[in-house]
């Protein structure tokens, strides 16, 4: 629906609980901008020394050699600092990175001591702690917007540690469930290798936009294809898990997220199946089944309507309007049947989910409503708008429908718009609706007219 955007609103995101992966990623080689070079590095005569530097630190202790793994241990406190310190330098100093060179000097002085720090600690922290904290510093970096060095030096050190030759793409859920979850779902890394595979999706995307923020390149669109795909496998695969069921709802955010950007640009037709999919995840998830994410299953419905009459196919949008409804209904009669919410929080989360629905169905019922059966004759009764508008209302056959199924001003006025709304066109433009049909023009006057009332009205 056009009043919910995904830019600017959407569910609270879930997270998993703390869990600790096993076996740290294999830390990869520095890239040729990543590390200065030494003046003496350009000599070919011979082969550079060691430097005794890599050798102590080859044979430094591990954290376990300091004690406990608390706060306490010196090893795990130094890397926490400087951790800190890189991270507070970066809020500091990113706004000053005004020009393209800043900007460039900026972005690779936090790459190269980022990659160092990895380097100095991969091999002495415990697997669990370093594989948590790539996360936890990847998550820093996507706040801070800094989707680049997120996807590079955190979700994608942490996710090497797997098949490194795995096209997502092509993969199906048996090669998916074998390269990442190796030893099964009850592992204590699976939910942190689900974070790492999402985030990284999240990451392309951005990145994405950050290059083409209207999607305007062929090549914007089919990686955009991609990363719904991705998002869509990682969702099967969690699915049957109902203790994955964050996982669902996260990647159902993902996917509207992408979708609606899909939709703006005219690609509604590539985004439906894949805000279908999501659709469904949340009808199968039994956890997401609650009334407490019925707003959100709400949005999902619209959203699918919407493609659906983007796509020329209306009468595909009113049917899966009205089978959502009726899902809705479902929901209603169990919830009363075992009532552990306040009615008050249920009646409004029902009464908004049914107003969304209820205005997909009026966007085309209100036109087919009046057109003409071929097969039977009916005498064309038409209503004399200027006089109709000195009447009270209701004064046409249109605002006795949204009297019918809307109840406030507030979602009859919406009703109007999405009526009068056709991405194929501009809605306001000048002269009548190009059509043959006398009935359809007469429907438009008549919701300018409601809409106008509705407008004015207290």
């Amino acid at each position: 629906m056009a009043a919910l955007d995904s830019s600017s609103t959407s569910p609270v995101t879930l997270s998993p609980t703390s869990l600790s992966p096993t076996g740290p990623p294999p830390t990869p080689p520095p890239t040729s901008n990543a590390l200065s070079k030494s003046p003496l590095g350009s000599k070919d005569s011979s082969p550079s020394p060691v430097p005794r530097s890599a050798c102590l630190e080859n044979s430094l202790p591990l954290a376990v050699f300091y004690g406990p793994l608390d706060a306490k241990n010196p090893l795990l406190a130094s890397c926490e600092r400087e951790i800190r310190e890189l991270l507070g330098f970066m809020k500091r100093k990113k706004a000053l990175a005004i020009t393209e060179e800043q900007k460039h000097e900026f972005h690779r002085l936090c790459a190269t001591s980022l990659f160092n720090i990895w380097t100095k600690y991969a091999s002495r922290l415990p697997a669990a702690y370093y594989n948590e904290k790539l996360l936890k510093v990847g998550d820093s970096l996507c706040e801070m917007k800094e989707y680049k060095l997120a996807l590079l030096q955190c979700y994608g050190r942490y996710l090497q540690q797997f098949t490194i030759n795995f096209d997502e793409n092509k993969a199906d859920v048996n090669q998916f469930k074998t390269a990442f979850f190796p030893k099964g779902f009850g592992d204590k890394t699976a939910a942190h290798t689900f974070h790492a595979l999402s985030s990284k999706n999240i990451c392309k995307y951005e990145l994405v936009c950050d290059s083409d923020v209207n999607l305007q390149n062929k090549d914007s669109v089919t990686q955009c294809l991609q990363i719904l795909s991705s998002l869509r496998l990682i969702m099967q695969v969690a699915l049957p898990q109902e203790h994955l069921c964050w996982i669902i709802f996260n990647g159902t955010i993902y996917i509207y997220t992408i979708c609606r950007k899909l939709m703006i640009i005219g690609q509604s037709s590539k985004a439906l199946e894949y805000l279908l999919w999501a659709s469904m995840c949340m009808e199968c998830s039994v956890p997401l089944l609650s009334v407490r994410y019925l707003t959100w299953r709400a949005t999902l419905y619209t959203a699918v309507c919407q493609c659906y009459y983007d796509c020329q196919a209306g009468i595909h949008g009113e049917a899966f309007a009205r089978r959502a409804l009726a899902k809705i209904d479902e929901l209603r009669q169990l919830e009363l049947m075992s009532s552990s919410q306040s009615q008050e929080e249920s009646r409004r989360h029902y009464r908004e989910a049914t107003i969304k629905m209820a205005v997909m169905i009026f966007k085309r019922g209100v036109f087919e409503s009046r057109r003409k059966s071929k097969s039977v004759f009916r005498p064309k009764i038409r209503v004399n708008l200027r006089e109709a508008q000195t009447l009270p209302w209701p004064r046409t056959v249109t605002e006795r429908l949204l009297d019918e199924m809307l109840d406030s001003t507030a979602s009859r006025f919406l009703a109007v718009l999405e009526a009068l709304s056709d991405s194929n066109r501009r809605t306001l433009q000048t002269g009548s609706i190009v059509t043959d049909e006398v009935e359809v023009r007469d429907v438009v006057s008549e919701l300018f007219m409601a809409g106008k009332e509705l407008l004015i009205s207290k």
